[in-house]
């Protein structure tokens, strides 16, 4: 039964008035993704109009189309200009634009490709794998675990740091400035304002996009600038190659691929997370899962890097409409968004999307697939001109990045104050470039900071000091503490061979 809704589902999207929606979902979804800061949210929402009184498969297919594509070519921008397309395709900066700075462009963007695409179908697999059993997935996580998740994510900030002592202490006070910049604003419990400093603009603390888009792109610009080179250097400006090098670098990491899939799919079935935590949970988990001495690689360009958060990114999407469809809780602000279209074309979610309207629901798992399968082979087609804008002088594209940078950061929220931001946090990015911190553990405590004091103010009001003892939790407690102790371990032997030196 399920497998003859399934196929039939394929030929209604495959319908010429769906499919031609669907392009044309994937079009719109691709330059959004290029341009830096305007996101698949805010485009989904005002494209919500436009589905008024579309059949139910034909208007999902649209914007499907559209979104699921987003993080995939934000990757582009991200390898390619370091600036983050994407808030949630700024971890693929760290590696896949050192690989651009190289001369690599066309490895990493093909490894963020094929990952991608692995990503999109796993995580559209999972969606079709949920429909029996989508409630014990759902309800298998409560406030409690989400905590000890973020607490988890934290611990991986040491592997994020390199190898050295050195390194890994100034690891941990980035995060540690992470964790502090994520409590600016209202307290979650109290509703008191902390380190607002009188500023109407920090009560509700500081937007990731443009803290992003100052943090990754103001550096580069900088260092662009002080070069006077491209962006790939003196690197060989001949024939672009290393596409398909990093297509087999999905499939020789095929298994790191499928683990940061799964990642991805998890942390997008659970409401409240985000593709922010996907991303850099997916990023830190393929750091943690090379040998130790392999680790000394990540940010300076190993392509492991570019796979797990591309891999991430794409699964999400499929993990996030699970509650969405099954329950009418959103996984995700865009699948919030997506809600008001369900009223549009007449839809309540919930049970029904599983069995009276089966059919739009397996419509979506496909339009995922094909919408990703169409938008990697069109950014393969393109790829050669896209990364040869690495060999264009800096002085000719300097201006053009910067203006793609003040933008990005202003229509986040068309605030002036998020323009002040991105430039406070890209001369703090600029600073810990110069002197060699590691920007990532500084961006994973922002992200999971705020995440880990709500849920954790949440627990302890509903449960007291019994929310430690639920099994999810205890199982999340023993893989931070053995997370720990390896770092730890790690540490002492490279102390030890530093004093033997």
């Amino acid at each position: 039964m399920l497998l003859e809704a399934f196929v039939g589902a394929l030929f209604e999207v495959l319908r010429w008035d769906a499919l031609s929606f669907m392009l044309i979902g994937v079009v719109a979804g691709f330059w959004v993704g290029l341009l830096p800061g305007l996101g698949g949210g805010t485009t989904l929402a005002l494209m919500l109009p436009f589905v008024y009184r579309m059949e139910p498969v034909a208007a999902f297919a649209f914007l499907l189309g559209m979104h699921s594509v987003v993080s995939t070519t934000g990757d582009i921008t991200s390898i390619l200009f370091g600036i983050p397309g994407e808030g949630t395709t700024a971890a693929t900066i760290l590696d896949g634009h050192a690989m651009a700075k190289r001369g690599e462009a066309g490895r990493a963007l093909g490894a963020a490709l094929a990952s991608s695409l692995v990503g999109a179908i796993v995580g559209a697999g999972a969606l079709l794998a949920a429909i029996p059993v989508v409630r014990p997935l759902v309800l298998t996580f409560g406030s409690p675990e989400l905590f000890m998740l973020a607490v988890l994510g934290i611990a991986f900030i040491a592997s994020l740091s390199g190898r050295r002592p050195r390194a890994m202490l100034r690891g941990f006070l980035a995060g540690a400035l992470g964790l502090f910049l994520a409590s600016v604003g209202q307290d979650p419990q109290a509703g008191h304002f902390r380190y607002t400093f009188g500023s109407l603009y920090l009560w509700d603390g500081l937007d990731l996009v443009p803290v992003l888009v100052g943090f990754f792109a103001i550096p580069e610009i900088i260092d662009l600038a002080v070069r006077g080179t491209a962006i790939a250097g003196e690197a060989p400006r001949g024939r672009l190659g290393g596409v398909a090098a990093g297509v087999r670098d999905a499939f020789r990491y095929f298994w790191l691929t499928v683990r940061c899939s799964l990642i991805g799919t998890y942390i997008g079935v659970v409401p409240g997370l985000g593709g922010g935590v996907a991303q850099w949970v997916a990023y830190a988990h393929a750091a943690q899962s090379v040998p130790p001495a392999e680790r000394g690689g990540f940010g300076k360009g190993d392509v492991r890097g570019v796979l797990g958060p591309g891999a991430a990114n794409n699964s999400k999407e499929g993990g996030a409409l699970v509650p969405t469809v099954a329950f009418g809780v959103p996984g995700s602000s865009a699948m919030a968004i997506l809600l008001g279209a369900f009223l549009l074309v007449g839809l309540t979610p919930g049970p029904d999307m599983l069995t009276k309207h089966l059919n739009v629901t397996l419509a979506m798992v496909w339009t995922i697939v094909l919408a990703n399968v169409v938008a990697v082979g069109g950014s393969l087609a393109l790829l050669n001109h896209l990364a040869r804008l690495t060999t264009i002088r800096g002085p000719l594209l300097i201006p053009i990045l910067a203006l793609l940078t003040f933008v990005g950061a202003y229509t986040a929220n068309n605030s002036p104050g998020d323009v002040v931001t991105m430039l406070v946090f890209g001369g703090l990015g600029y600073l810990m470039v110069r002197y060699q911190w590691p920007r990532a553990p500084l961006v994973l405590g922002f992200v999971l900071g705020e995440i880990a004091e709500r849920y954790l103010w949440i627990s302890v009001a509903r449960y007291g000091a019994a929310w430690l003892l639920r099994p999810v939790v205890l199982v999340l407690i023993a893989l931070t503490v053995a997370v720990i102790a390896s770092t730890l371990v790690q540490y002492r032997r490279a102390a030890a061979r530093e004093q033997g030196a």
